[in-house]
């Protein structure tokens, strides 16, 4: 997924109710952008650090700008952007990069299901049963190399562990693909301790056939791209 036109950098200030941040780009100019993040952001939220934005032309937008990316460590980045993984992966099944998830016919998003919910991309085929797929998007990292979800308490997450589990129990497909959007992972937990029934419900709909992926990204200012399958 590449971004058109360019991102430009800046430096953080502060991030606050959830979907502002105050940034200095590097012109000098002081903007208040979008954060589309609805997580902790734990880590990734620190005073001072090297952010890149994206910028719309669209002039009904309360704010121009949004936040995209930001610098872990010298060289690492992470795509904070959670609204931008149902297209990374959608982008990568098109191109044949999740062999895991080949050989289907059509896909489709926001597909409704289940008990008021809504299936990120549905993998259909006349030959097979359909496949839900449910994209979780990870950014958190409490020790280096270690990627974790969720990283605050997710009763929406829990629920949409269910609802695969009774997908996978009728006879379809059930996945979790867990996107690891940073470049620092070398593997992927479930964060029990931050919150203990995600923990359980996705234990649960493991054991009743759920299938879970996780697969890292390549970042940079001009583009995030699927890179490589991590185990679980």
């Amino acid at each position: 997924m590449k971004f058109d036109p360019p991102l430009v950098s800046g430096r953080l200030h502060k991030r606050y109710k959830r979907f502002l941040s105050d940034i200095r780009l590097d012109t000098g100019e002081e903007i208040t952008a979008h954060c589309a993040n609805p997580g902790s952001m734990m880590g990734l939220a620190k005073e001072g650090s090297r952010v890149w934005l994206s910028k719309s032309d669209n002039p009904k937008r309360k704010l121009a700008y949004s936040w995209e990316l930001v610098e872990t460590a010298p060289g690492g980045r992470a795509g904070i952007n959670t609204g931008k993984a149902n297209a990374i992966v959608e982008e990568a099944l098109a191109e044949g990069r999740i062999p895991e998830l080949a050989g289907y016919e059509t896909c489709r998003r926001e597909v409704k299901y289940g008990t008021g919910s809504r299936i990120d991309l549905l993998l259909e085929d006349p030959e097979k049963p359909p496949a839900y797929v449910e994209i979780k998007s990870v950014t958190l990292s409490r020790k280096p190399g270690i990627a974790e979800f969720p990283d605050a308490v997710t009763a929406r997450g829990a629920k949409h562990m269910e609802e695969l589990a009774r997908r996978a129990v009728a006879g379809d497909r059930a996945i979790v693909f867990f996107l690891v959007q940073r470049t620092d992972a070398e593997s992927f937990r479930v964060a029990e301790d931050i919150d203990p029934g995600y923990a359980k419900a996705f234990q649960a709909a493991v054991n009743a056939g759920v299938e879970a992926l996780c697969y890292t990204c390549d970042i940079s200012p001009e583009e995030i791209r699927l890179n490589r399958k991590l185990n679980l």
